[in-house]
């Protein structure tokens, strides 16, 4: 298998968060890969001469850690950025770290590192619950070079843009920007607003919109979103089929049936906060007040003939692999970045580890986060790499941290079967602090 050198690119470097939720102190979830070489082949995009980059990031700790915080602040990055208040006097809806009095005053940190095209950006943002307080944008190419810088004058509730010495902007449209970039807007969130070009803001704005996708929760259903692509031949049916097949689904067929229902005004608020449909959609169904419901049937090939099953009748398991199926067939036609939390849900550890290995396998240059409990996967030496391993755990104080199994030394992992046991018995942290299981109950009671 040849090595992903690839002259177009859109990837995630590092993302760094600071003061946003359980998160306090700074954290930082890298995907440069290590000197370490073992599945070269399959895990890393080699982004240039002496860029290697991790397709997979994988998240343990236990519940109330910040795993899902993680992957929830990096979704709200983006949300941020595409969907801009429409009022300076909206508030930005984000709770920075509660329990200390000194971080409810603080302002809240973002920095991502990413690829477009053959371009390296470095995105900086700080904020509160009113402001953007600052913001600037770096591009390589090949050197760092200031794309723009933001700072805003909170007392009078305005911004100031300076653009970097090779941004050839003129006072006009520079004018234009700072007016409809609001003191509670990204300069990004403005750009979309104003009417002039920039490569580079557009380069960036693609990025956020296209490559980089909102957080998939265990609770998300990506029935509509998939099966409006199978239609729409976005993803290849028959892609599906296959890997409903290779995971040993007895399904030989997919069937997609449109039909139109009316909707009440609480899914239409629903709809409207939805990230998964686009606008266009949402548009449509507000105007009509009717949404196009498609019923998904699978064809299941036996002995005796074959035979048509609703979605709905089928297993939680089947169902998700479905969707994941899509997901699969998406990350390996395309270049995207996906979140997904506790991505074992409703999955047999054998399935979630052949989702896994079909993606490091099929995929080019796609990149997938994801939380899971799932430890036995830290037996499988042979298919997950040390830094592509994180963990979170809570300090005293009831702060997140984030740390890599790279970060450990040879003493606490020697062999192939020392991470599952090693974690197992807590000492790569990140597992819950149980107590004694009885419950002691007064006399009488």
């Amino acid at each position: 298998m040849c090595l992903h050198i690839l002259n177009e690119i859109s990837v995630i470097v590092n993302f760094s968060v600071e003061n946003y939720r359980s998160i306090k102190n700074r954290v930082t979830l890298s995907f440069e890969a290590s000197n370490f070489k073992d599945l070269e082949d399959y895990f890393v995009i080699h982004a240039g001469k002496d860029l290697r980059l991790l397709k997979l990031g994988l998240i343990y700790g236990a519940n109330a850690s910040g795993k899902t915080t993680l992957l929830k602040s990096i979704t709200f990055l983006r949300e941020l950025i595409l969907k801009p208040l429409e009022k300076k006097n909206e508030t930005i809806g984000f709770s920075p770290f509660l329990f200390d009095e000194g971080s409810k005053n603080k302002n809240t940190f973002f920095s991502i590192e990413f690829i477009q095209g053959e371009v390296k950006y470095l995105y900086h943002l700080e904020l509160n619950t009113t402001s953007i307080v600052f913001e600037e944008l770096y591009y390589y190419h090949p050197n760092k070079a200031l794309v723009f810088r933001r700072t805003t004058d909170e007392s009078k509730q305005l911004s100031h843009i300076e653009f970097g010495r090779k941004m050839k902007v003129d006072k006009y449209h520079k004018a234009t920007l700072e007016a409809n970039t609001l003191w509670n807007n990204t300069v990004l969130g403005g750009y979309i607003k104003t009417n002039f070009e920039s490569t580079e803001l557009q380069a960036t704005i693609d990025w956020f919109d296209n490559k980089l996708k909102p957080i998939i929760s265990s609770r998300s259903s990506l029935l509509e979103f998939i099966s409006n692509k199978v239609e729409s031949d976005e993803i290849s049916k028959n892609d599906i089929v296959e890997f409903l097949k290779s995971a040993d689904f007895n399904i030989s067929d997919i069937l997609v049936k449109n039909a139109e229902t009316k909707v009440n005004a609480s899914v239409l608020d629903f709809i409207s906060k939805s990230t998964l449909l686009p606008d266009n959609e949402i548009d449509k169904i507000r105007k009509t007040g009717m949404i196009e419901k498609k019923e998904t049937f699978f064809q299941h090939s036996l002995g005796e003939g074959d035979f048509l099953l609703p979605y709905n009748d089928e297993s939680q398991g089947t169902q998700r692999y479905y969707q994941f199926s899509g997901l699969l067939s998406l990350m390996i036609n395309n270049t995207l970045i996906f979140s997904i939390d506790e991505i074992e849900a409703s999955l047999h550890s054998d399935l979630l580890k052949h989702f896994i290995l079909s993606f490091l396998t099929n995929s080019k240059s796609s990149q997938l986060i994801a939380t899971t409990h799932h430890r036995e996967l830290l037996i499988e030496r042979d298919i997950l790499r040390n830094d592509a391993i994180w963990f979170t755990e809570k300090d005293e104080e009831g702060c997140t941290e984030l740390y890599s199994l790279d970060d450990f030394g040879s003493s606490v992992v020697r062999n192939t079967s020392s991470v599952f046991n090693a974690y197992k018995t807590g000492k790569l942290g990140a597992v819950p602090n149980l107590k004694d299981h009885y419950m002691g109950m007064e006399d009488g009671a």
